[in-house]
């Protein structure tokens, strides 16, 4: 039986669940290798990486979206009001794909239902801190209106993230 190549049209996007936090995790990890961005400082090292769920279900104003294809976690994002940002802006965080998730637009639309959730909750702005390593996700930011900062806003911990941006949404 031939394997259908992946497509926008038979992936899933979905709230997060308790059970997918291991393949999250190593979707997570997996990318940062292949990029060579598994530096300390990142989100590579950080132990809510394991307990995305429990991470998550702690803010009321926190969305994490999962993407799958034939059921299989693939990636996902959403958004966090990181510590010390201000009170209209929300981290985007955890964006990852697989490799093989790349291209048919589920980035996209991760980005899309995460500012949506955004404004659902309230959010005014939107930051996120990444690496030069992820030179398509910066990319993708970019068209999406999102601006570089001179340095990083909050307490992330994620000192290992060289690039910090925003982008309004009022």
């Amino acid at each position: 039986m031939e394997k259908i190549p992946p497509t926008i049209e038979n992936s899933v996007i979905r709230n997060i669940r308790k059970e997918d936090n291991h393949a999250l995790a190593n979707v997570i990890r997996n990318t940062l290798e292949e990029f060579g961005a598994h530096l300390p400082g990142t989100v590579y090292y950080d132990p809510t990486t394991d307990a995305l769920f429990e991470l998550f279900k702690s803010d009321p104003r926190s969305v994490y979206f999962v993407a799958t294809i034939d059921q299989e976690i693939v990636g996902g994002g959403g958004i966090f009001p990181s510590p010390g940002l201000p009170e209209d802006t929300c981290e985007l965080v955890k964006m990852y794909l697989l490799k093989k998730a790349r291209g048919i637009g589920l980035g996209k639309t991760l980005i899309e239902r995460s500012l949506s959730a955004a404004k659902d909750q309230g959010f005014k702005k939107v930051y996120l801190e990444s690496m030069p390593q992820l030179k398509q996700a910066l990319k993708t930011y970019e068209k999406f209106g999102f601006h570089y900062l001179d340095g990083p806003m909050g307490a992330t911990g994620h000192f290992g993230c060289g690039l910090w941006m925003m982008k309004d949404i009022s």
